[in-house]
């Protein structure tokens, strides 16, 4: 067998399929049990909830080929719900009016471990950027703050 050729679990309790693998575990909140959901190259699953028991009411039901595809779909979607929320977490942006002229001003935020920034950049209604600073993550983009900015002929932000 080449490393192409990779043996997918699909047992009971583990079941592997494209980008990810459903355990079911024991639930450490009560008697039951849970499923936890890994994509591929994550050692945190990205989505854990409750599983259901068996016919004999002590083990937990087993994972089959259905129960898997509708796990991942759930589990794709709350990856993507998340990954929107931190997107809009990270990225901010309105529209103000100085002298006849419209401005988009954005907030990008670079959530770096050791050292985070932001970047606010101002784009006229082409798209066109106008200018561009690096700013502190935590810099509050508002209405004020953007206007101030345009009037300062987008001065650096110290």
């Amino acid at each position: 067998m080449s490393d192409q050729e990779v043996q997918l679990i699909q047992e009971d309790r583990v079941w592997q399929g494209k980008e990810w693998t459903a355990r079911v575990i024991k639930n450490e909140d009560d008697d039951g049990w849970a499923v936890a959901m890994y994509k591929d190259g994550h050692a945190e699953p990205a989505l854990v909830g409750p599983w259901t028991m068996g016919r004999d009411k002590k083990n937990p039901k087993p994972l089959d080929h259905n129960a898997f595809n509708t796990l991942v779909k759930t589990a794709n979607e709350f990856v993507r719900r998340h990954e929107q929320q931190l997107h809009a977490t990270l990225n901010k942006s309105l529209i103000i009016a100085s002298d006849g002229m419209d401005y988009k001003i954005c907030l990008q935020i670079i959530p770096d471990e050791d050292e985070p920034y932001a970047y606010l950049s101002a784009l006229d209604m082409a798209g066109e950027q106008i200018a561009k600073v690096k700013v502190r993550p935590d810099f509050k983009l508002n209405q004020t703050s953007a206007m101030k900015w345009v009037q300062s002929e987008f001065a650096r932000m110290d």
